[in-house]
């Protein structure tokens, strides 16, 4: 009973994962990067953007994903 709980609930985490990376912008600056020119208001504020957010979901979300992938691999949730 337990184990079919924690596979909905790691189905659950890969769908909402995959739809929090695509929901993020992409990270290509070209050659803007070379510049050095990283320290900006924008940059020093991430963490209250959008951006910051959906990347703050995605760090946690995986560590869900791959606590969940290795207990239910190795037979935890019973």
């Amino acid at each position: 009973m337990a184990r079919t709980i924690f596979t909905v609930i790691f189905i659950i985490v890969c769908i909402v994962l995959i739809a929090v990376i695509l929901m993020q912008d992409s990270k290509n600056s070209g050659f803007g990067s070379l510049s050095g020119q990283v320290d900006s208001y924008v940059s020093k504020n991430r963490g209250r953007t959008k951006e910051g957010k959906l990347e703050r979901y995605t760090v946690i979300l995986g560590i869900l994903f791959f606590a969940l992938a290795i207990g239910l691999s190795l037979k935890f949730f019973r």
